[in-house]
């Protein structure tokens, strides 16, 4: 890598993963929403899988863009997208007035799995605590 692309794939990783972090602290500060959330889609232990989706979104993602542990914090982020996607952002399941909207966050998360995979097979870059 050249340090053009050293500085692309840290800018990358605070990008992709700082939506997570975002998106976990809301979930901290929102927590009895967000169990409704979970538990409006008959989900099992809806309070146990907002702590999950809050450890893996926080943690993971300051572990993304710090580069440590990169490839296994990316790993979690897939797992977790090809689960939570279609449960949550099942546009083809919902009323019409919801369905442009839900089809926008289905493919947003398409789109961060797709980053999520390229993290996975080539690493954080040189700026990162993992320097792959």
């Amino acid at each position: 890598m050249n340090g053009q692309n050293d500085w692309a794939a840290l800018l990358g990783r605070i990008l992709l993963a700082g939506t997570f972090v975002f998106s976990g602290f809301l979930k901290i500060n929102g927590f009895e929403d967000t169990v409704g959330y979970i538990a409006d889609k008959a989900l099992p232990l809806p309070q146990v899988l907002a702590v999950i989706a809050i450890v893996i979104e926080c943690g993971g993602g300051l572990a993304i863009i710090a580069g440590w542990k990169t490839r296994w914090a990316a790993m979690a982020f897939i797992v977790f997208l090809i689960v939570i996607t279609p449960i949550f952002h099942g546009y083809w399941a919902s009323p019409p007035d919801q369905m442009m909207d839900q089809q926008a966050h289905f493919m947003k998360n398409v789109a961060i799995l797709g980053g999520s995979l390229l993290l996975l097979a080539f690493g954080p870059g040189r700026y990162s605590v993992d320097k792959a």
